[in-house]
């Protein structure tokens, strides 16, 4: 196998976003050394990574495969130690975390646009992810940037056209050795060392009906094996579960927009007992139980009021966290138990420290992100679990056990607004606006409530000391509502603006989402000037 130096130009787009480096499809495909510059920028800024551990895969997308043997290539030009690849190029993004953690990888390459669509004119997307399973910090991604700006050549090897990455075993490479693992099988076992699945296994001996919806994503095989082989769950249950490179044309992305039929069949129909979907990589979930939704502030905050029920949590919960978007449901609960809680910017590498110091078990984001200190990763499946664990330990409904936290509680209605394909000037340009307009607008009135509190969300990590700052503006009133209002960092098509509506309250707990929040979408509309800058009469996506 030979190793070359190849010679190259950089590109100057290669900057990592939220989730990595996202881009159109067709970018990583046609651009000459797209791929291999982003790769080769990555290992030369992580220091000497001759013979370490990387572990590689995807959720199968458009241009999976081909990226895969590209980056294998790189991996193997520099001489890594070995390269552990799920079976065919599959891995979601929980189980890598999960792998990188078990076999002291330096770190991971996740081929992957999340939640975005794929297929020839979809999203296809590079994680890079670091030696805590987490994804990478924001000082290694400025410094990945950096690098590829002045980029003049990557290593690469000539890999073998029989290379068989569907083969489990070991392939030596010159100094590299790839082996193909079953991408499952350290994830379900992770997970039921976690679960009480005896207890979960009774439950569906007795007949409770759920299905999961998989969305063509890497989660189908998951799902299998862990629903359906080790918890007894009904050959069906897992419901488009084959992994496609198109996502069989769907939007996998799990919410009450691109989920209408789920949604429709056991909220308002009612004809099964609980339903869970989870996106293309597996990071994100849905909860639904017979005629109720569970939002993902409300999940986040009933698992750690819950979590003794799960025995890998009992007694263990001594500290949570939230992105700065999510509603306030988590801080109530936090207070109760006198967790230490804090409140990140969005995206789950803020949490990383926080879990790696243990001054956190248990952390999410509004975006239908869950997870906890098993992996540093949001992890779907887990979410699901744990829902199955609550109602097996329980024996009550979905909806009974939101109706309990919530007369605790109370509510904190929730909901967001997404305004896609944004001029991005015009979207920027927004947020400026407002920011320099802070300290006027507060005391204002927007349709019956006064603006009591305006800021400028800046987070400083308590263990480095590090600071970001313009993470979201957050406009608070006097009627227990709020509004908070960013620019999503995982678009790969003009600028999406996201408004983020919340209201509290103990009375009425039953009201709709869409009733009780419409004067609090009315302010933001009102507040961001939607119409007169965007020419928008109403959101592309509420989730």
């Amino acid at each position: 196998m030979a190793i070359r130096t190849v010679a190259t130009t950089p590109y100057d787009d290669q900057k990592p976003g939220t989730s990595g480096l996202r881009k159109k499809t067709r970018i990583f495909a046609e651009r000459p050394h797209y791929v291999e510059n982003f790769v080769q920028a990555v290992l030369d800024v992580m220091g000497e990574v001759r013979g370490a551990t990387f572990v590689l895969g995807g959720d199968g997308r458009h241009f999976a495969d081909e990226a895969l043997r590209r980056t294998l290539a790189v991996l193997a030009g520099n001489r890594v130690g070995r390269v552990i690849v799920g079976a065919r190029g599959l891995f979601s993004t929980p189980a890598v975390s999960c792998v990188i953690r078990r076999r002291r990888a330096r770190g991971g390459f996740l081929l992957t646009a999340s939640h975005n669509p794929g297929g020839p004119d979809g999203d296809f997307g590079i994680k890079v992810n670091v030696a805590n399973g987490g994804p990478a910090p924001e000082s290694l991604t400025r410094r990945i940037h950096a690098r590829s700006r002045e980029l003049r050549r990557y290593h690469v090897a000539d890999l073998p056209p029989d290379l068989d990455l569907a083969r489990l075993g070991e392939v030596r490479l010159e100094a590299t050795v790839v082996e193909v693992v079953d991408p499952v099988a350290d994830y379900a076992d992770m997970l039921e060392g976690l679960f009480d699945f005896a207890a979960i296994r009774r439950l569906f001996a007795g007949g409770f009906r759920m299905a999961f919806d998989a969305l063509h994503g890497v989660t189908g095989p998951y799902a299998r094996h862990i629903l359906e082989e080790r918890l007894g769950a009904p050959a069906g249950t897992v419901r488009r579960g084959d992994p496609r490179p198109d996502f069989g044309g769907l939007h996998p992305d799990p919410n009450l927009t691109w989920c209408r039929g789920l949604v429709q069949e056991v909220v308002a129909e009612g004809r099964l007992d609980f339903a869970a979907a989870c996106d293309g990589d597996g990071d994100r979930n849905m909860i639904l139980g017979r005629g109720i939704f569970v939002s993902p502030c409300d999940s986040l905050a009933v698992l750690a009021d819950r979590a003794d029920d799960a025995p890998g949590y009992r007694g263990r919960v001594r500290g949570v966290a939230r992105s700065m978007p999510t509603s306030r449901a988590l801080d109530r609960v936090a207070q109760a138990h006198r967790f230490a809680f804090f409140e990140t910017p969005t995206g789950w590498k803020f949490f990383g420290d926080l879990l790696d110091a243990g001054l956190i078990q248990l952390c999410g984001e509004e975006s239908f992100g869950t997870g906890s200190d098993h992996v540093r990763e949001k992890d779907g499946l887990w979410a699901v679990l744990f829902w199955l664990q609550l109602l097996a330990a329980s024996g009550e409904s979905v909806a009974a056990i939101l109706h309990r936290h919530w007369q605790r509680y109370g509510r904190d209605w929730f909901s967001r607004h997404d305004y896609e394909r944004l001029d991005p000037e015009a979207a920027a340009g927004l947020l400026a606006d407002l920011r320099g307009r802070l300290a006027a607008l507060e005391g204002t009135v927007w349709h019956g409530a006064r603006l009591v509190q305006a800021e400028d969300f800046a987070y400083r990590d308590p263990l480095s000391g590090e600071e970001v700052a313009h993470q979201g503006l957050r406009f608070r009133f006097d009627d227990d509502s709020r509004i908070t209002l960013r620019l999503s960092g995982t678009g790969t098509e003009g600028a999406t603006l996201r408004l983020y509506l919340e209201r509290y309250g103990r009375e009425g707990l039953m009201r709709d989402v869409g009733e009780v929040l419409a004067p609090v979408a009315a302010r933001a509309r009102a507040l961001c000037e939607i119409e007169r800058r965007f020419g928008r009469r109403g959101p592309d996506v509420v989730t």
